[in-house]
């Protein structure tokens, strides 16, 4: 009796250990600490990430971290989704903050720009389930 319920609790354990890594929980969430949609701001202009329910790290980190926490990319006029299944790519429309940074200086030209976070994993990849922000539209003065 003490055996079979040994093996079924390191079972459980087991299971939940692996479907968590690198899976954030339900209540986990990126998003604008300073900025909202609609907001009219001047270039150059600081942009801060926040992120509840999981961790930072910088990419490439190697150790248990990885699996509890990622890193942002913020994604600028991105044309449509990114692909889900494959590193996040590194171009004008997706800026890697690889040190784990939680704010950026950002230069845009005049006009209506769109920004979401989405956090990737050590090697880039979009979390799984994915971590995105709402997509909000701000106007460059």
């Amino acid at each position: 009796m003490k055996k079979s319920r040994i093996l079924a609790i390191a079972l459980l354990f087991s299971v939940v250990g692996t479907t968590q890594a690198h899976s954030p929980g339900e209540d986990a969430r990126v998003y604008f600490k300073n900025l909202k949609d609609g907001d009219t701001i001047t270039s150059p202009f600081t942009v801060e990430f926040g992120i509840e329910g999981y961790g930072i790290v910088p990419a490439g980190t190697k150790d248990k971290r990885r699996h509890t926490a990622g890193h942002h990319h913020l994604l600028v006029d991105h044309p449509g989704n990114p692909a889900l299944d494959e590193p996040i790519p590194h171009n004008n429309n997706c800026l890697h903050f690889d040190q784990g940074e939680t704010r950026a200086e950002l230069k845009l030209p005049p006009g209506k720009h769109t920004l979401q976070l989405l956090l990737g994993d050590e090697t880039h990849e979009p979390t799984d389930p994915p971590l995105f922000s709402p997509k909000i539209t701000v106007t460059v003065k």
